[in-house]
């Protein structure tokens, strides 16, 4: 088979990891940034290059551009725990915000379900350039919960509805104490199983035989909906937790402190003191914020204002930017930036901000998130600073493939 020839970018300044470099040449292969080079190479283009932006909290193709609200995937109404749902399978590629995300360079989002429930469901990073689900998902994150307002607004819908925040947090915590209830008790019958054999003379085929049937059982003691949310009591599986006024976010931190839950705070719209960012920064919980420049349309955004940008800044605390998408469009990630430069951030930071921390903060950055040999091949090209008002990219390659040339 023949050898397709790497693909070669001449980038005229390399803007990536805070840092902006003069003439460097990117060899991509296959879908692999291969080599990144002081070394003169002939290109086939040249430009300001940056890495691809990713989205970390979004709801693409599940609320769809041109459809009543009616159509949308985003909340299933049947109850409130629900860990099990995949955003995947509410996703239609038709529908145009995709190519809007893609033209403005944001070729990854983190989906996950609405916030009208608990448990939502499982979060996803997936490609926006794809054609169809069947190769969009790129990372199984981990999972979707949400406090405060949203799913105690929800009393119309389906199931166990409580319509105060005293009642909807008894819900969870007596769900988790259940479920971590059975587990004990299963635990507590299989060692007993386990003890009853060692006391049995058995040869050493039977008894593996034995033990995999005690473990089997010990698997079958729980539902999937158990297992799922085992994960997350454990800290096996990350929780991107919708949270926006500052006693929901505390709220948040007795919950992690209580089960041990490894959790990002996703939004954080309605804190207006530093010191709950400081107090997130001191529990090792990264925030998601956004998103920046919409309507304040609830209660719960009451002091929702750009000003935040600073007090995030100041804080210490890890934190990337979101659309949630349709909130603001997909394709206005890179604009929220303005709120943060208003407020000194560097421009190589800023950008860094929505391609490298956002990548991390939904676990592909060992993938994504700079240009550097061995990630993905999935970098922009653009003819004037990326962060002017008419700049958008002029080359996309998107994991080693052209997907536009303007």
């Amino acid at each position: 088979m023949k050898k397709t020839a790497p693909l070669i970018i001449h980038a005229k300044t390399l803007i990536s990891d805070s840092k902006a470099l003069s003439d460097r040449w990117v060899v991509i292969e296959g879908d692999i940034i291969t080599e990144v080079s002081k070394k003169r190479l002939r290109a086939s283009h040249s430009g300001i290059v940056t890495p691809a932006f990713v989205d970390p909290h979004s709801h693409i193709g599940m609320f769809r551009a041109g459809e009543p609200g009616a159509e949308s995937e985003g909340n299933e109404i049947l109850s409130q725990i629900q860990p099990l749902h995949d955003p995947v399978r509410s996703v239609y590629y038709d529908d145009r915000a995709f190519s809007d995300a893609v033209d403005f360079g944001v070729l990854y989002s983190c989906i996950m379900p609405g916030s009208g429930n608990l448990f939502g469901g499982r979060s996803k990073v997936i490609r926006n350039f794809a054609r169809h689900v069947g190769e969009c998902q790129l990372h199984d994150y981990g999972y979707k919960m949400a406090l405060g307002y949203n799913p105690r607004s929800t009393g119309a819908w389906k199931g166990d509805r409580p319509n105060t925040r005293m009642g909807i947090y008894a819900l969870l915590e007596k769900y988790f104490d259940e479920v971590l209830l059975r587990e004990r008790r299963a635990i507590t019958a299989r060692e007993r199983k386990k003890n009853e054999l060692s006391r049995k003379k058995l040869s050493k085929t039977e008894r593996s035989q034995e033990l995999l049937l005690i473990e089997r059982e010990f698997h079958n003691e729980f539902s999937a909906e158990d297992h799922a949310t085992l994960e997350i009591l454990h800290g096996g599986r990350p929780v991107k937790i919708h949270v926006h006024k500052e006693d929901d976010v505390v709220y948040l931190l007795h919950l992690v402190s209580k089960y041990g839950l490894t959790v990002s705070a996703e939004h954080t719209g309605d804190v207006f003191n530093q010191e709950i960012f400081e107090m997130l920064r001191d529990a090792d919980i990264p925030v998601v914020y956004g998103p920046l420049g919409s309507h304040a349309y609830k209660v719960e955004l009451r002091n929702s204002n750009y000003q935040t940008a600073q007090k995030l800044m100041r804080s210490g605390v890890v934190f990337g930017l979101m659309t949630d998408h349709p909130v603001i469009h997909a394709s206005l990630l890179r604009d929220s930036l303005r709120y943060f430069l208003i407020y000194g951030m560097a421009a190589a930071e800023a950008l860094h901000l929505i391609s490298q921390v956002n990548a991390s903060l939904v676990g592909v950055g060992d993938r994504l998130g700079s240009v550097t040999p061995g990630k993905l091949a999935s970098v922009l090209v653009w003819d004037r600073d990326p962060l002017h008002l008419s700049a958008m990219p002029q080359v996309v390659v998107a994991e080693g493939r052209l997907r536009h040339i303007r």
